[in-house]
């Protein structure tokens, strides 16, 4: 493919791609705006203890063999077919055990509320399973309108009935609700959507090629997966559910603007960077420029959201959830620098070198266990802390793996994102301290958005960062449309 051809096509996949994540998380943010304040912090912890066996379940449901169906380019019926009855059957073998270790899960948390939730909560993967192909078969078509159509209804349905339920006195069925209802609806829209359909057939041959390709795959995501969400599951065994509620919606919360940069850029990437990926040069300048990109929307995000955390809290959830707020600055500091790990996974995904990705994962996974073992003794700030550890050190892995295959070493690194770092730093510490007299949540809120937006664009500007650069010139070519 071209240039000029693949950056139409990242450009057109990018805005549909962006919309989708950032519309999914105006949707969910409008809704717990509503639930947050109505729904007990106890009722969230039941929901935040069982994150790591969710996800657990969902990667396993997937088996990495989404990817291999993305990568590999002659594919047959039977393939697909293969794949779908599969994950159907693990889902379902994955529901009842859950289903019957519901009760040991409510001793393990002293919760015994949480086994009725477990049983209904975790339908959710045999929804989410009967999906998983047409999501796929979207996505390589690089079809993000169409999965952005899909997502946002099933998510607006879902929304509103647990808004409506939250406010009929459910408590955690509200919750539980919003995910059955997303996962159920956001199923039957793919089906609706997409003209695929499974034929009767199963290739046990089939089946095993995929898993030589997505075996290192789907044991590096189970690692990933559980260090992502271990946190949580952890806290809730030593601690109230109201402390996993506040930690985990802090780390949800300041998440939200990260992920969907992550996300947004990971869908593009997977689809570019697989199409150029025995091209080192090329592949060199592509991840550059993705990095550039999140750089320079990632840490003015960042540092913004630090500085107007209390009142931010303050004003949407009041006081009974400013608990939340040291956590969410916290953790902040490591959601600047995620998004930067995912596109190198992307990156070694792309190159089929599942054994880096594996690699990477076992190390980060043992660093991860000896950061909890030392530091979370002292407490759950300590814990969150660990987490900024462990995202700088996993950083500093992938920058040098990916040197090895394609030269992009941690000086190009620091060279792409330390003009951005460093400017939105310095807007954010002078709107910091010209703002500490306001009292006003609001007024003080605005204030930091709008000093910092137009003092770090101005900057931007006159310094001539290439993104800004990059920004000006497709708005220009825009207007002469």
């Amino acid at each position: 493919m071209a240039d000029s051809a693949l950056k139409k096509k990242t450009t057109v996949s990018l805005f549909w791609s962006f919309l989708d994540k950032f519309g999914q998380q105006i949707l969910n943010f409008a809704s717990m705006l509503i639930l947050m304040n109505i729904v007990a912090t106890e009722d969230y912890g039941l929901i935040g203890s069982l994150a790591v066996f969710v996800a657990f379940s969902s990667i396993l449901i997937d088996s990495g063999f989404g990817r291999a169906l993305l990568n590999r380019k002659n594919l047959s019926e039977t393939d697909f077919s293969t794949v779908f009855y599969f994950n159907i059957s693990l889902s379902v073998v994955l529901y009842l055990i859950f289903f019957f270790t519901a009760p040991l899960l409510g001793k393990i948390f002293n919760a015994p509320a949480i086994v009725n939730v477990v049983r209904v909560l975790f339908l959710s993967l045999i929804f989410n399973a009967f999906g998983l192909i047409h999501q796929t078969i979207l996505t390589k078509k690089a079809d993000f309108k169409g999965l952005t159509k899909v997502n946002m209804l099933a998510l607006f349905i879902a929304d509103v009935v647990a808004v409506v339920m939250a406010i009929a006195g459910y408590g955690v069925w509200a919750l539980v609700a919003q995910i059955l209802l997303y996962a159920f609806f956001r199923t039957v829209f793919l089906w609706f959507y997409s003209s695929w359909r499974p034929v009767a057939q199963f290739s046990r041959k089939s089946l095993n090629a995929f898993f030589a390709f997505s075996n290192k795959l789907l044991f590096s995501s189970v690692i990933s997966t559980t260090v992502n969400n271990i946190y949580p599951s952890l806290i809730a065994v030593f601690y109230p559910m109201n402390q996993v509620a506040f930690f985990n919606q802090a780390k949800k919360y300041q998440d939200i603007p990260f992920l969907t940069l992550a996300n947004t850029f990971r869908s593009v990437a997977m689809l570019i960077l697989s199409e150029i990926n025995e091209q080192t040069e090329r592949l060199k300048r592509v991840v550059s420029k993705i990095i550039k990109s999140i750089a320079f929307l990632s840490f003015p995000i960042g540092f913004t959201m630090i500085v107007i955390a209390e009142p931010l809290f303050f004003l949407f959830f009041r006081e009974k959830w400013l608990p939340s707020v040291p956590f969410f600055q916290l953790l902040t500091f490591a959601g600047m620098l995620s998004p930067f790990v995912y596109i190198f996974n992307e990156l070694f995904i792309a190159k089929e070198n599942s054994r880096y990705f594996l690699g990477i994962e076992i190390v980060k996974g043992l660093i991860l266990i000896v950061l909890i073992i030392l530091l979370f003794p002292h407490g759950i700030m300590a814990l969150a802390a660990s987490w900024i550890i462990y995202m700088v050190i996993t950083l500093v892995i992938s920058v040098i793996l990916s040197g090895k295959l394609i030269r992009y070493h941690l000086l190009l690194l620091l060279k792409d994102i330390a003009p951005y770092l460093v400017t939105a730093a310095v807007c954010t510490a002078i709107s910091y301290f010209l703002t500490q007299k306001i009292d006003n949540n609001i007024l003080y809120i605005i204030s930091n958005l709008v000093f910092i937006g137009i003092s770090y664009i101005s900057l931007c500007k006159l310094m001539k960062l290439e993104m800004l650069k990059e920004i000006e010139a497709w708005f220009a070519k825009r207007k002469k449309r």
